[in-house]
């Protein structure tokens, strides 16, 4: 006899579940972040090199360079760039939907070393005695832009300016004397100016640097990638394009092979996909062509499981049994081996996020991720979807479920 509530229980399940995948998908995938090879923009590798003889590049120098580059980005205007230490000596830099690569570039590799220097070269002042954005674009009488400076430590600078009275004083960037204003006067309010032939680009832009602060390091480029926007807006389509081709190619062999328990397969890709997606945003990961050759692969593992119970299932309808019975111990049977495969490669993926850079890393975490997901939906969501179908009586007959009556050794 047909069991109505179960019937009812499974259709509202699956209705209420795709409700919601239908109401926030839009919104969920718009919210991942895109990858340079997807959006475009330019990829740097800078090996890091001590700007002093003897200084040593720990860890926390590298971490100290980092910070100092996300200053820089920041004027830019780039929202979530990618910075990853690699090995001892190497920055790599990702600034997905950057246009102006020169500018980028020129940018983040200048050390911008600020110096106050005496006639004789002495250095008096350095760029950490800057206040807090104390750089700024000003105009002076003809309208020419310069950068007028405003010092921490006023006191410090009137003493400087009053022992070199009447004498120049240098201000040097990156050891290039970009002016040397001779001393008219003690100057106590602890300003000084930068001055010459500038753009008002050039002087925001020199500004903005030595507001970001010096680098503590000299970086020295090594490799340098750039991506049109064009060209990752059509490797994203053609990605997306692709991953819609595998997906539809694995739910109609679910279906053709192994009919209704292929279709509960298939809601539960769904949902997998849905999930993984979801918390790729909420990880605020960055999705790169890699990762979606895993989030392929991933789908591709999702329904292994699946396949694995199926065909133990099948497995024990052929043996004679009940479906009722086949569908216990089927599940029973397939899971230690659905966990040894997940597992596995879940350590494989582990191993590739630790040793692995860039891309390779993208890769790993969709991966990871999709693996986890993995367990949830292709183990507990379907058999927890096929038990309550099994346990509403409708469907019974073995055709249902991929055997054909001839091949059972006992009816």
């Amino acid at each position: 006899m047909i069991k109505w509530n179960r019937i009812i229980a499974f259709l509202l399940v699956v209705g209420l579940t795709f409700a919601l995948i239908g109401a926030t998908a839009k919104g969920v995938a718009k919210g991942i972040t895109l990858g340079l090879d997807l959006q475009g923009g330019f990829e740097i590798l800078y090996e890091v090199k001590p700007i002093e003889e003897g200084q040593a590049l720990t860890k926390n120098t590298l971490k100290d360079t980092v910070g100092a580059l996300i200053k820089r980005i920041d004027i830019i205007g780039v929202s979530e760039p990618e910075i990853n230490i690699e090995g001892t000596d190497r920055i790599r830099v990702k600034l997905a939907g950057v246009t102006n690569q020169e500018e980028a570039r020129k940018l983040l590799g200048e050390p911008a070393r600020l110096a106050f220097l005496s006639p004789t070269g002495e250095e008096l002042m350095t760029g950490n005695d800057l206040a807090k954005d104390g750089a700024s674009v000003q105009y002076d009488e003809i309208n020419r832009p310069f950068i007028a400076l405003k010092l921490k430590d006023a006191e410090k600078f009137a003493r400087i300016t009053e022992q070199y009275l009447n004498q120049p004083i240098h201000i040097a960037l990156d050891e290039k004397i970009l002016t040397s204003p001779v001393v008219q006067s003690v100057i106590p309010n602890g300003t000084a100016s930068i001055t010459g032939n500038y753009t008002v680009d050039e002087a925001t832009q020199l500004a903005n640097i030595l507001n970001a602060g010096a680098l503590p390091v000299e970086m020295k480029e090594v490799y340098s990638n750039s991506v049109g926007a064009k060209l990752g807006a059509d490797s994203l389509e053609k990605g997306i394009f692709a991953s819609a081709i595998g997906a539809a190619a694995i739910f109609l062999f679910m279906f053709l092979y192994y009919r209704w328990p292929g279709v509960i397969a298939v809601i539960t890709l769904v949902v997998y996909m849905y999930l993984l997606l979801l918390i790729l945003n909420w990880m605020n990961a960055t999705l790169t062509l890699p990762g979606i050759a895993a989030f392929i692969l991933t789908v591709g593992m999702a329904v292994d499981a699946n396949i694995i119970t199926y065909e133990r299932i099948k497995e024990e309808l052929r043996a004679g049994k009940t479906l009722l019975s086949a569908v216990r111990a089927g599940q029973r049977r397939s899971l230690s081996t659905i966990l040894d495969a997940n597992i596995t490669t879940l350590i494989a993926g582990v191993v590739m996020f630790y040793f692995g850079t860039s891309s390779i890393q993208g890769f790993a975490v969709t991966l990871i991720v999709g693996i986890v997901i993995t367990m949830v939906t292709a183990v507990f969501g379907t058999r927890f979807l096929l038990w309550i179908w099994v346990r509403s009586n409708a469907l019974r007959k073995p055709w249902y479920y991929g055997v054909k009556e001839s091949d059972i050794n006992e009816l």
